[in-house]
């Protein structure tokens, strides 16, 4: 253990710190496609029953009018935001008809291209907005990419914390220098040690055979409908996900935040050659935002994200540079196929210490390979994180994954101690046992118990996955909201209805100009 997590272990662990740890925050955003009873992409509108996806807070719509996202509100016990997720499914499940939700990551048997349908909300310029860079990411990188669900995971920690570590640790400068220091240092941390969470709760090692829609691939054939790799964990976070040359070449090191701003500023006021050729219009409609490498920040695809929550319309980016990183969003979980909700308590509690981990230790900056290993590390792991005596790089050296795994779960245990301390609980502790099982024997794995639930049934991905999806829906029907609950559910609904119609009612200004105004707030801050 390093001198530097010693110091800070032994100084969360006093008698008067050691009830900050309570109030770390927590939230979720689940992702899932609606599919019709035989397991198709649902066509339908976005209900509205569920409420407006442009202003509702909590039940809105990602990629595809079909992938619906449902975000908890950030709080302090992991066990309250896992119960407000479960209402989420339980109301929209009353509204979904004879709709399923799909049960894994990797989407259901997919229309052609120009069949899949792109989220629309409505009329008012921001509604626009949002559809209309949707319609780029599909001229960018096509629809059926877009249909992948995952699960985000936010967590900030105490803000006393910070100002308390920074006075003992004698950091010059200020408080929310501080803290944005400390966060990235986490996310350098993660960035080496992710690879274990895919190896631990990847569970995406088979997809359905249309998905690749005639392009080469390694994969192997399960069946007539199916493609796989025997060991891999997460073929989700793999090469076959998101590729974009255009990105290519953005591979913040994360050493400061001012690198990580500087080169997201630089993506979004940077035009893209074939993205030039295509244009922003075709027909007089729009096709894309701008043909710059990145059309907006967020359409930079990471595990990880420095986060702060923005003010109206203020742009991510200008929140990070006026006022520092507030939270992380892990964004490589796959969804568990095997769960209602494709997460669980144990799996959150880990996080938690895995989490708290990447924040204490020591995180030196990326030197020479180091960034590039970790890549490396990472996506040897989403391929073949389950074959024996499979080898990733540390320092320089070769080292067994399960050999190196181990060693870190033995790091991470004293922080799982000291969140079970301070919460009076031994949930951590578990959790953390239940990973070391999983690491001493593979089949534990959700990516092995995938595939070996296929094969007993001998079920092919689609099968498979519409089996459990109606498995979830069964558990989420059964045990209606109380009434209480669900009408507050169709309070927030009605009101975000409501909300929406009032934007379109008293929209001022021309959408174009609108656009040209957005992209100006980039361009005004990128000197």
């Amino acid at each position: 253990m390093s001198e530097l997590l010693n110091r800070r272990l032994a100084l969360l662990g006093k008698r008067e710190h050691l009830s900050l740890l309570e109030h770390c925050l927590h939230g979720i955003e689940r992702e899932c496609l609606r599919v019709t009873g035989e397991g198709r992409l649902a066509q339908t509108p976005h209900p509205e029953a569920l409420g407006a996806a442009l202003t509702h807070e909590s039940i809105t719509t990602d990629y595809s009018e079909s992938l619906l996202e449902f975000i908890t509100p950030a709080l302090p016990n992991p066990a309250d935001t896992l119960r407000s997720l479960d209402k989420i499914h339980r109301f929209a499940y009353s509204k979904l008809g004879n709709e399923y939700l799909w049960s894994p990551s990797m989407p259901c048997p997919l229309p052609a291209e120009e069949d899949i349908p792109i989220a629309y909300y409505g009329t008012s310029n921001i509604g626009q907005l949002k559809y209309v860079y949707r319609k780029g990411l599909a001229l960018r990188y096509g629809k059926t990419m877009q249909c992948i669900a995952g699960i985000h995971y936010n967590f900030s920690l105490p803000e006393q914390l910070w100002p308390l570590l920074k006075e003992t640790e004698g950091f010059v400068g200020t408080d929310r220098d501080y803290q944005s220091t400390a966060y990235i240092a986490l996310i350098r941390n993660f960035r080496r040690y992710s690879w274990l969470l895919m190896y631990l709760f990847g569970a995406s090692p088979a997809l359905d055979a249309g998905f690749l829609r005639g392009r080469s691939h390694q994969l192997e054939v399960l069946d007539a409908d199916t493609l796989y790799l025997p060991y891999a964990t997460s073929l989700r976070m793999s090469d076959l996900g998101y590729q974009s040359n255009a990105q290519a070449g953005l591979t913040p090191c994360y050493n400061d935040l001012a690198s990580y701003t500087d080169s997201l500023r630089e993506a979004v006021a940077t035009p893209y050659a074939p993205y030039v050729e295509v244009g922003t219009h075709k027909d007089g409609e729009w096709v894309q935002l701008n043909t710059n490498i990145l059309q907006i920040e967020n359409e930079y695809y990471s595990n990880i994200r420095p986060k702060r929550v923005t003010y109206t319309g203020e742009r991510p980016i200008q929140a990070l540079m006026a006022r520092g990183i507030q939270y992380i969003e892990v964004r490589c979980l796959d969804i568990n196929p095997f769960l209602p909700m494709g997460i669980d308590l144990p799996e959150s509690r880990f996080l938690d210490a895995f989490l708290l981990y990447c924040a204490l230790d020591d995180s030196p900056l990326f030197e020479n390979n180091e960034c590039g290993n970790a890549t490396s590390n990472f996506l040897s792991v989403v391929k073949e994180g389950r074959r024996p005596g499979l080898q990733l790089q540390r320092r320089g050296q070769a080292v067994e994954m399960k050999e190196w795994a181990a060693e870190l779960l033995e790091k991470i245990a004293p922080l799982a101690a000291l969140l079970d301390q301070s919460q009076g609980i031994s949930e951590h502790s578990l959790a953390l046992d239940a990973q070391l099982a999983k690491i001493q024997d593979s089949s534990l794995t959700p990516s092995a118990q995938v595939l070996a639930a296929m094969q007993e049934r001998k079920e092919s991905f689609a099968q498979f996955s519409l089996r459990q999806s109606e498995v979830h829906a069964e558990y989420f029907r059964s045990e209606p909201l109380p009434a209480d609950e669900q009408a507050r559910f169709e309070e927030l609904a009605r009101t975000s209805l409501a909300q929406q119609a009032e934007l379109e009612q008293n929209e001022v200004g021309d959408f174009d100009v609108f656009v040209g105004a957005y992209q100006a707030s980039i361009l005004a801050i990128s000197n």
